[in-house]
């Protein structure tokens, strides 16, 4: 079993660099017939489904700069090994962030063989896979081409099973009404791409943009964006509050957030509420975040990220959404 992962990663690696360049995978790239045991048998259809249940994180600095390091974070890179023991613990939907832009080169994927071992082994793990990206808001036809090479992404017939846009990026506009402008422009222009496609969107929690920071993005859209979007996303980490301010306890954050959210963008909203960051919750932040989950009536939830979230809190995190019925 070993030996056909490392074929099928060594495969699906080929035929996507091979097709991001326009020509045919080599036909001695892997055995006769493996193609056809990791292609999906439709691509999947894009529904809410997806922000439901447990997610786990992973960004595009996870997955290792190519020396053996996190993006010189100096732990290990996450792999779509990783994707097994997510499994295992009980994540049902990896969020994945395959593109990001330093303002050079080409719109697109960071590395396309990367994306499509993450993705075809998540689907042989009955796993789905949302594909998510930050922009930046100074070249919108760039930033949508980011936002459309995930979306349009396609290998052996596996493509991402949603597409989330992360709202928080501040540093290439500086006036708050010109950047919120562009952020509703951008949203629309991928709305009319997709269709009736779902988009989730990732951002920053009300409390946070209302009450700690009202000078990090002033007059945020929420109403121009409430038809927009149908999943919500709130990034809710209470590990980056101070004990004073009464937001690091995790019940009072989140329900705040959840709270708020919902006022802005309405009582039926969709949510998937973000908790963390990992490295800093410990077991009783985790159990008090799923009690205030459950009663804010969210589909899903998940702490960021995988990479600095233990295995183990990561089971228990699954365990107790399942025992709360959330998803």
């Amino acid at each position: 079993m070993a030996l056909v992962m490392l074929l099928a990663a060594a495969q699906v690696v080929a035929v996507a660099r091979h097709a991001l360049r326009g020509e045919s995978a080599p036909a001695s790239a892997a055995p006769a017939g493996l193609p056809a045991l990791l292609a999906a048998p439709q691509p999947a259809e894009r529904g809410l489904a997806p922000y439901a249940g447990v997610g786990a994180w992973v960004d595009a600095y996870d997955v290792g700069d190519g020396r053996g390091s996190a993006g010189g974070r100096g732990r290990p890179p996450v792999t779509a090994a990783d994707v097994d023991a997510m499994a295992a613990a009980g994540v049902r939907t990896l969020y994945l962030q395959p593109a990001r832009d330093d303002g050079t080169g080409p719109a697109g994927l960071d590395d396309p063989g990367v994306a499509a071992s993450f993705l075809v082994r998540a689907h042989q793990r009955g796993m789905r896979v949302v594909g998510w990206y930050v922009p930046r808001f100074g070249d919108l036809d760039r930033d949508l081409a980011h936002l459309r090479a995930i979306a349009r992404f396609e290998v052996l017939g596996h493509r991402f099973d949603g597409l989330a846009v992360d709202i928080e990026w501040t540093g290439s506009v500086a006036d708050h009404v010109e950047r919120s402008a562009r952020l509703v422009e951008l949203s629309q222009r991928l709305r009319a791409e997709l269709g009736d496609e779902p988009i989730g969107a990732i951002v920053l929690p009300p409390v946070q943009l209302e009450v700690v920071n009202p000078a990090y993005w002033p007059g945020f859209p929420w109403d121009e964006l409430a038809p927009l979007y149908d999943a919500w996303l709130p990034m809710g980490y209470w590990t980056e509050r101070s004990v004073a301010s009464g937001y690091r306890d995790a019940a009072t954050y989140t329900t705040e957030n959840l709270r708020l959210l919902r006022d802005r963008v309405g009582d039926g909203a969709r949510v998937h509420a973000i908790g963390g960051l990992g490295e800093g919750s410990l077991v009783r932040d985790v159990a008090a975040f799923v009690a205030s989950v459950d009663r804010g009536g969210a589909i899903g939830a998940s702490i960021y990220d995988w990479a600095t979230f233990p295995v183990d809190a990561q089971a228990r995190l699954a365990a107790a959404l399942a025992l709360a019925r959330v998803g």
